[in-house]
C-alpha cells in the first residue's frame, strides 16, 4: 500500500490514484487568495482532494466542491474528504469538467473561487498508463476547455487560480483574456536560485486590475527551504515551523 501523506490537520491516502501529493498542489492550495466573501469553492481535477482540503482548512466556505473524471482518483478524494474534520463541507463529483460546468451553468449556480492544478504536458508524449495520461496530459482537458468552463461558472467578483508550467504562461494568459478573464496576480516559482523558472501561479478575475507580480524560490539547497516557502506552507507541512 502506498504510504499516506500526513499534513498538520489532515491525512492524504494516495494508494488508488496515479497522481500523488506534490509540491504543485501544495503551492496552489497555500497561495491562492481567499477573501472574506468566499462561500463556494470548486477544485477542478481533485486527484486526491489535497487542494480542496487545504482550502477547507484555510476558509469558512460552506460549499467546497471538487470534480474528478478518473474513477480511482474520485474514490480516493471521497475517502480523504470523509476522513477529514470538514467532511460536511466537502463534496466530490465524478464527471468530466466540461459536463460538470455545463450542468452548473444550466442551474445558474456559480463559485466565488475556482482552483485547478490542471493536466500539464501538451507535448506529444504519453505513457502507457491511461490514468496517468489523463491526470497529466491536456488531451483529457485542454487549457481552452478549462478556461471556457470556468468562465461559465465563476461568480462576477470571483477568482480563478491555477498552477501551470512557466513555458505555457503566455498562452494561458492569452486564452483567458479571450474569455474576459484577466490576470490579476502572478507568481513565478524556482526550485532554487540557480534553477530555471519551472512553474507559474496565476490568478484571474473578470476585472482588470494592476497585475501583482511575485517570485518564489523554494529551496536554498536540498531540503533547506527559503523563508518565503516556509511562511507559505507552514500551516500545512508537519516539519515546517
Amino acid at each position: 500500500m502506498e504510504k499516506s501523506f500526513q499534513f498538520k490537520e489532515f491525512t492524504i491516502q494516495q494508494n488508488k490514484t496515479a497522481m500523488k501529493v506534490g509540491t504543485d498542489g501544495v503551492l496552489l492550495g497555500a497561495w491562492c487568495a481567499i477573501d472574506d466573501y468566499v462561500n463556494s469553492i470548486l477544485d477542478i481535477g481533485a486527484g486526491t482532494g489535497l487542494i480542496a482540503l487545504m482550502l477547507a482548512q484555510r476558509s469558512d466556505a460552506m460549499t467546497i466542491d471538487a470534480v474528478e473524471v478518473i474513477g480511482n482518483a474520485y474514490e480516493q478524494t471521497v475517502e480523504n474528504f470523509e476522513n477529514s474534520d470538514w467532511r460536511d463541507r466537502l463534496y466530490c463529483y465524478n464527471a468530466s469538467f466540461q459536463n460538470f460546468a455545463d450542468e452548473i451553468a444550466e442551474e445558474e449556480e456559480t463559485y466565488n473561487l475556482i482552483v485547478s492544478n490542471p493536466p500539464f504536458y501538451t507535448d506529444n508524449f504519453e505513457t502507457s498508463d491511461d490514468a496517468r495520461n489523463k491526470a497529466r496530459f491536456t488531451s483529457a482537458l485542454s487549457f481552452k476547455e478549462l478556461i471556457c468552463g470556468v468562465e461559465k461558472i465563476l461568480s462576477e467578483n470571483g477568482k480563478f487560480a491555477v498552477i501551470i508550467p512557466y513555458k505555457e504562461e503566455q498562452i494561458f494568459i492569452e486564452l483567458a483574456s479571450k474569455q474576459s478573464l484577466f490576470l490579476n496576480r502572478i507568481c513565478n516559482v524556482q526550485g532554487n536560485s540557480k534553477s530555471e523558472i519551472k512553474r507559474s501561479l496565476l490568478e484571474f478575475s473578470f476585472h482588470q486590475t494592476k497585475i501583482k507580480k511575485e517570485h518564489l524560490v523554494i529551496e536554498i539547497e536540498r531540503h533547506q527551504y527559503t523563508e518565503d516557502y516556509i511562511n507559505l506552507t507552514k500551516d500545512f507541512y508537519l516539519k515546517m515551523s
